[in-house]
């Protein structure tokens, strides 16, 4: 099979599909790889190592796409690689539909084979592609949080640990996944008095049992949610409901009785956000005010740690990508389940049920269309 890597072009999104060992790897297992010229720069993965690993350097995305029989990328593609699209493609990266009808008109009317990573199940029926992605998220959340608590940043000028003699900052996490479990690590770590909302209370018992009862838990209801925000100094959002929209848990009249000069990171943003005063922002404009609360909520935050999310990215994708090059897409879906959960679009069908609800869709289990 033919692979292509182009280079990444969303806003200040520095990561890459792709690294110099997954080249190695596909090369040795009999593929070509064709990766864009300067892919990988900004995660510190140079052409030269590309090129020693066996990829051969491509001047331009459009050569890469019109070559590649499958593409892999980072993040959704955005409006101006439509035009990349073709039948017949196998586009394999995270594509967030449930919130972008536009990206779900253009798969489907070229008839694009689309595999989004955050619906990839494994056998265990966990979502192995995102995690990664949400523990670097979960993680950057607080580091965010707690630079955009500065008075520089419009923050409320709070310390998150404290100092002896004055209290630490109060973190409000809401959601006890992936992303929540490490925000609380985090600002654990620094020292932050940290409460976490949940609506699954077995989820919260292990949350009481993994922190040994240092993080406050909270089942989640609009009453404990509205107090508990209302106290923060940063709240976190961390709901996600695979492939669909999050539902919004924090809503306008919550954010209104804020402190001022609190700080929201919105991690669910990809999907919608679960704040109701959040909309999707970049890294090169990525904070507003509502209500004097400052909003953080960029679409890609791992990218500004390109580096290291790109390992921690492709230690889990690469599998799959082999896989998916070896078998051929078709043979792939069919005899994995957990590939074919992360089948979103199908030669001009909608194949994902949560996607079809978020956006009034017509959809079709891929199980029916591979037979």
């Amino acid at each position: 099979m033919i692979i292509g890597v182009p280079k990444e072009v969303k806003d200040h999104e520095s990561r890459v599909g792709v690294t110099p060992a997954g080249v190695k790897a596909l090369v040795e297992a009999g593929h070509k790889v064709l990766v864009e010229h300067n892919a990988g720069a900004l995660s510190a993965m140079p052409d030269d190592e590309y090129q020693a690993s066996g990829a051969e350097i491509v001047g331009s995305a459009y050569d890469v796409w019109r070559l590649a029989e499958m593409v892999v990328k980072v993040k959704e593609p955005i409006t101006s690689e439509y035009k990349h699209f073709r039948e017949g493609l196998v586009l394999f990266t995270y594509l967030h539909l449930a919130p972008v009808p536009d990206l779900t008109e253009a798969l489907l009317n070229k008839k694009v084979t689309g595999i989004a990573y955050e619906t990839v199940r494994d056998r265990a029926g966990s979502l192995p592609l995102l995690t990664p992605m949400s523990e670097v998220a979960g993680r950057m959340s607080v580091q965010v949080g707690a630079a955009y608590l500065e008075k520089e940043h419009g923050g409320r000028g709070v310390l998150l640990g404290g100092v002896p003699g004055v209290p630490p900052g109060n973190v409000c996490v809401i959601g006890g996944g992936i992303v929540g479990t490490n925000a609380a690590k985090i600002a654990l770590g620094m020292g932050a008095k940290v409460t976490l909302i949940d609506l699954n209370l077995n989820r919260l018992r292990e949350i009481d049992d993994i922190f040994n009862g240092r993080v406050f838990t909270v089942a989640s209801n609009s009453y404990n949610v509205e107090r508990a925000v209302s106290e923060a100094d940063l709240v976190i959002g961390g709901v996600l409901i695979p492939g669909a929209a999050a539902p919004k848990i924090v809503t306008k009249a919550m954010v209104s009785k804020m402190k001022k000069g609190a700080v929201v990171v919105d991690v669910a943003i990809d999907q919608g956000g679960c704040i109701e005063t959040a909309h999707p922002t970049t890294h090169s404009n990525p904070s507003f005010e509502v209500d004097g609360v400052v909003h953080y909520c960029v679409t890609n935050m791992p990218a500004a740690v390109p580096n290291t999310s790109t390992l921690a990215l492709t230690n889990a994708t690469f599998p799959y990508v082999l896989k998916l090059a070896r078998m051929g897409a078709k043979t792939a879906i069919g005899e994995d389940k957990g590939i074919a959960e992360g089948v979103n679009t199908y030669n001009g069908t909608l194949t994902y049920e949560a996607v079809a609800t978020a956006q009034r869709r017509e959809w079709q289990p891929v199980s029916t269309l591979v037979q």
